[in-house]
């Protein structure tokens, strides 16, 4: 009987403990949905009325207990509330991929916790939770956050560790000796962020990794041959970082390796013999370093290679014949090296080609008439070099090419007939050559050509009317020798951006319906035979900036409507003898120079032009009208100077500071905007020790507070001040943009001044920038954009466009901070200029692209041929390569880039295109990139 007693009171217990459990882990999970903002209503079916084991993201152990929570890409957005480690058998979390931001729970309790995941969010502050609270912990993954800080010395306690990934966020430091005690770990991930020192050696003591990536680092010194003990290994990546040396011999141990990346470091020597043991290796990067000596024969040991990258180095001698060996072999990039010889005359034959660039080096000899035998060759980069021959039959009848560069070669003879009807290429350069013949009776049938350059040829005889194509954009013919008129069917090129037809004997009239081209920027016919008068209609072209005219035979007059085109930058008409009358008054015709107008009949300009005025009255009476006009305009300046003197000394505030904060000397505070709060006392009262905030060639930067409304200010120190310092400082004084970090003030002392800025709450974009996400990116450029066009439009010029000088406050806004007297000095000028600007802002976009500062040399070089040759997955920030559906921004910003940082500045857009266009490519945010031959879909 008491047995019995016993057996229902356990019965009774058991059932009232599952039931408290069941509800508290209801309540727990109410809790949680109540904590969070959910936008979309994901967690619609999250219901009491409903079983919450079938509740969306929910699994449980059985039907009491919650086991997992998974949400991840729910736009779900808020702090992580602590309440989600609260269920007492938890076991997995996945929030990755929502807009969560805050911190991390530090108080938590899961004993069962396996897996935590919460990849790209905007959580700050520590990467890692106290190891003691998660003693059971499997898989850690925050990478792509904002987190900060160093890895704790107590890492090595989380010793169930198989997976850790802090990949993308902000984290500094060395790698903590106690890493090595997760013993467990198989991939472990720390890139794209701020470590230093060097790899530890005792990594090796991980026997059961089998990924490690540490790339986008400043880690330094040489790769630890130690590594080579890692059995397990299939990936070691180390890229982007300041590693020296040479590679150790000891990596030939890792016998399962497939992957090994060391691109973009500052390695030295000759590829070991040992690497040539790992028959498994399915990719090798090397790329971006300093090796040298002769590419080995023994890559033929390498019997599944697929990628091999060692381009940008010191290679010498002839490209192995054993590549040609090589079955698997997809992708061979072997550009910019030293590289001579012929190209094996097999490569292609036996391997699985796609890509191939051998650009930049010293070969010589004829093509190979194999390289698409694979019939998946669809990029062929072979520029720059000494190549000859004719181009081969069997290229012009590789159906996969869609990228072709044959440009400054010597190769020779007639265009295929087929090479002109390759119905997947989008760019063909040949350019440079000495091509020959005719290509108007080819049949030109390209459907996707975007970009046609066949200039720097010998070809003759009359343009195609047409070349198969309603996408080109990009059409270059000139330094030829085509003859006859220019077909008017030119102007059914609706998309064409670039028109250049110069240095040929073209004749005839300029066809009026080229302005139907209402997207050309660059028209270019100079250097031919042409007659007539120029077309009015080019009025109407609305983004025209260049327009090259010079050295034919035009005549007339130059249609004045022509200087209504706003968007006209560069005009050039000189050397046409028959061209007469006045020029144009207004637009690019205001800032022609005389080398644009020699040789002309024209009269009339700016005195700059060297043009005799023109004659008659009523050139009379529109000088004297702009005399007249030109005393009123004097007199009203004169006027407001004098205005503009008194209030400015109305402005001027002097005041005597105590001895104790400024030696008893008399600061001036001037231009001020401050809020009365702020005094003169309280900025020299800033300028202390432990306020210091920064220090720059100027001077020392500092936080100060004012003593009345405890308002936070910047203020910045300088010790000497050119005298035409203290009026430019003036007019930023007036600038008021939400952009724009303000100048409240300027504080004087004789030659020393101290400049007020409103306190921005946040960070400076280049310590941030690591772990931004491109929607994030692409907000700030729009930013920048908006500051430039406003400071532009009152006549400021912004300075240094930096990632340094853009401050990223809270709400995630960018605000620049501006500086008159540090800029991009490009095109040698004394001083900031709205140009120079637009080319800093063009670094700044491609900082923002590729994670590559500015300070890198060469680095526009580098982005233009990564824009032009390479896919975006190889130039684009590694923290963006998941963004798959913004590669389409990201590739048309990346154009906008090279526009900005463009050597002549006349062609770089103003601030105003900027931000149209900027604004124009968030907007087609619902469009996707597809390859490499940008393929849009909206």
């Amino acid at each position: 009987m008491g047995r019995s007693k016993a057996f229902v009171f356990l019965f009774v217990f058991v059932f009232v403990f599952v039931s408290a459990c069941k509800g508290s882990d209801l309540e727990l999970l109410l809790s949680l949905k109540s904590s969070i903002n959910d936008q979309f209503h994901t967690l619609s079916n999250w219901n009491p009325s409903n079983p919450f084991c079938k509740w969306e993201g929910i699994s449980c152990l059985d039907s009491s207990h919650v086991a997992k929570i998974h949400l991840p890409g729910k736009n779900l957005s808020g702090k992580i509330p602590e309440s989600i480690f609260r269920f007492p058998y938890i076991q997995s979390i996945d929030l990755s991929n929502n807009h969560f931001f805050g911190e991390i729970p530090r108080n938590l309790s899961s004993l069962y916790l396996r897996n935590l995941k919460l990849r790209s969010n905007n959580l700050t502050g520590a990467a890692v939770p106290p190891p003691a609270s998660v003693p059971s912990l499997e898989a850690l993954d925050v990478s792509d956050n904002v987190l900060s800080g160093e890895l704790p010395a107590d890492i090595g306690q989380l010793s169930r560790l198989r997976l850790l990934d802090v990949g993308g966020n902000l984290l500094t430091g060395r790698i903590p000796s106690s890493v090595t005690n997760l013993t467990a770990l198989e991939v472990l991930t720390l890139a794209s962020n701020q470590f230093i020192g060097e790899i530890p050696r005792n990594l090796a003591e991980m026997k059961r990794l089998r990924w490690v990536y540490l790339g986008y680092n400043n880690f330094s010194g040489g790769i630890p041959a130690e590594l080579g003990e890692l059995a397990a290994l299939q990936h070691l990546d180390l890229v982007y970082n300041n590693l020296t040396g040479e590679i150790p011999a000891s990596l030939g141990n890792l016998t399962n390796l497939e992957h090994l990346f060391l691109y973009f470091n500052k390695l030295t020597g000759g590829i070991p013999k040992p690497i040539f043991d790992l028959g498994k290796l399915v990719s090798l990067d090397l790329s971006d370093n300093f090796f040298s000596g002769e590419i080995p024969e023994m890559f033929v040991n390498l019997r599944i290679l697929e990628v091999l990258h060692l381009f940008s180095n010191n290679f010498t001698g002839k490209i192995p014949n054993a590549l040609s060996l090589l079955p698997n072999l997809q992708v061979l990039q072997l550009w910019s090296n030293n590289l001579s010889g012929e190209i094996p005359q097999e490569l292609g034959k036996r391997n699985n080609l796609t890509i191939l660039d051998l650009s930049t080096n010293n070969l010589a000899g004829k093509l190979p008439e194999n390289l698409c035998a694979s019939g998946r060759l669809f990029k062929l980069i072979l520029f720059s070099n000494y190549l000859e021959g004719d181009i081969p039959a069997d290229l012009s009848r590789c159906k996969s090419l869609q990228r072709v560069r044959l440009q400054k070669n010597r190769f020779s003879g007639d265009l295929p007939t087929e090479f002109t009807a390759l119905p997947r290429v989008y760019f063909l350069d040949i350019s440079g050559n000495n091509l020959s013949g005719g290509i108007a009776d080819q049949k030109w049938d390209m459907p996707q050509l975007q970009m046609l350059n066949l200039a720097g040829n010998k070809f003759l005889g009359p343009l195609p009317g047409d070349f198969g194509s309603e996408k080109l954009e990009n059409l270059d013919l000139s330094g030829n020798a085509f003859s006859g008129e220019i077909p008017a069917s030119f102007g059914r090129f609706s998309q064409l951006v670039e028109l250049k037809l110069g240095g040929n004997g073209l004749s005839g009239r300029i066809p009026a319906q080229l302005s139907d081209c209402r997207k050309l920027v660059a028209l270019d016919l100079s250097r031919n035979r042409l007659t007539g008068e120029v077309p009015a209609s080019f009025a109407a072209m609305p983004v025209l900036g260049l327009l090259d005219l010079s050295v034919n035979e035009l005549a007339g007059t130059i249609p004045s409507n022509l200087g209504q085109i706003e968007s006209l930058v560069q005009i050039n008409v000189s050397y046409n003898p028959r061209l007469r009358g006045c020029l144009p008054a207004t637009a690019a015709f205001l800032a022609i120079n005389s080398t644009s107008v020699a040789g002309t009949s024209l009269c009339g300009g700016e005195e700059a032009t060297g043009l005799p005025p023109c004659s008659g009255d009523g050139a009379k009476s529109r000088r004297l009208r702009w005399l007249v006009l030109g005393l009123l305009l004097a007199a009203v300046l004169v006027f407001a100077a004098a205005v503009l003197a008194m209030r400015r000394r109305s402005r001027h505030e002097t005041k005597r500071v105590d001895s104790e904060e400024g030696g008893g000397c008399e600061w001036e505070l001037q231009f001020t905007k401050m809020p009365r709060s702020i005094t003169v006392n309280d900025v020299v009262s800033s300028m202390r020790e432990e306020n210091l905030v920064g220090s720059g060639k100027l001077g020392l930067s500092y936080v100060g507070k004012s003593s009345v409304k405890k308002k936070l200010f910047f203020a910045k120190e300088i010790a000497a001040v050119p005298e035409k310092w203290w009026a430019e400082w003036g007019c930023l004084c007036k600038i008021s943009h939400p952009n724009v970090v303000r100048l409240l003030g300027i504080c004087r002392l004789e030659k020393a001044a101290v400049l007020v800025y409103e306190f921005v709450e946040g960070k400076n974009l280049s310590e941030v920038l690591g772990g931004l996400i491109w929607d994030r990116r692409i907000k700030i450029a729009v930013g920048m954009a908006r500051a430039l066009k406003y400071l532009h439009c009152h006549g400021v010029a912004a300075g240094d466009v930096a990632a340094a000088r853009v401050m990223v406050d809270e709400r995630g806004e960018a605000r620049l901070r501006l500086s008159l007297h540090s800029y991009v000095d490009h095109e040698g000028s004394k001083g900031p200029t709205q140009t120079s600007d637009v080319f800093g802002f063009g670094l700044l976009l491609i900082e923002l692209l590729t994670g590559k500062n500015r300070a890198d040399d060469g680095v526009v070089e580098w982005a233009r041929y990564c824009y032009a040759d390479c896919h975006v997955e190889t130039w684009v920030d590694t923290v963006m390569k998941s963004d798959v559906d913004r590669q389409n921004q990201m590739v048309e910003t990346m154009n906008l880039a090279l526009q900005c940082t463009a050597g002549d500045p006349a062609a770089r857009p103003t601030a105003a295109d900027l931000l149209k266009n900027l604004e124009s490519i968030v907007r087609s945010s619902s469009c996707v990139s597809y390859g490499f031959n940008k393929l849009f879909s909206c």
